[in-house]
């Protein structure tokens, strides 16, 4: 039905062996980092994974019930302070009972936490973490925050104050303070 191409169709434009690619090296700057905020390069492990909520079963529980309560209390942390817990929360609900899609807004703040703590993405990006698994999602952002000295109960403020002074964060209240060397 179709004619044949003859043979030689294919290389009648070609002069040679085909061109090769320079030597990786010569595309890498010596002693220069792909990632300057950490040195030596590569990315962390989270401290915990996606599904060790249990970990923490009181911020599963009010993650569970008030979604927004966790997620202000992380946003105000990896905002530094610049937006409040009550704020963050209160805008996140907002979203979440408007539309549903309040994963569109708190995939953000994951993507900042990886970005703040050279934190690695994982097997799904973190969009699709938060819409697939949106409390799981946020259990795992609060214990890193957590497990990176922070007490999210207390928010920006109070935890810098507590480091200025040198005291472990994340203890219960009520509980007497541990000056920082003596964290286990």
């Amino acid at each position: 039905m179709y004619p044949s191409a003859p043979p030689d169709a294919y290389n009648k434009f070609s002069t040679g062996a085909p061109p090769t690619a320079p030597a990786a090296a010569a595309y890498q700057q010596q002693g220069v980092s792909m990632n300057p905020s950490r040195p030596g390069g590569g990315l962390r492990k989270w401290s915990t994974g996606l599904f060790h909520c249990m970990d923490d079963p009181g911020n599963c529980l009010i993650t569970c019930l008030c979604p927004c309560i966790t997620f202000g209390q992380i946003a105000d942390i990896v905002d530094k302070g610049t937006c409040s817990c009550i704020a963050s929360g209160c805008l996140y609900g907002l979203i979440c009972a408007s539309t549903g899609m309040g994963c569109l807004y708190s995939c953000f703040y994951r993507s900042k936490l990886r970005a703040d703590y050279d934190l690695e993405e994982g097997e799904c990006p973190d969009f699709l973490v938060h819409c697939c698994c949106e409390p799981l999602a946020l259990c795992q952002e609060y214990r890193e925050l957590k497990n990176h000295g922070f007490d999210l109960g207390i928010g920006w403020e109070a935890n810098m104050d507590r480091q200025k002074r040198g005291v472990a964060g994340g203890a219960v209240m009520g509980a007497p303070a541990m000056p920082m060397g003596m964290i286990r």
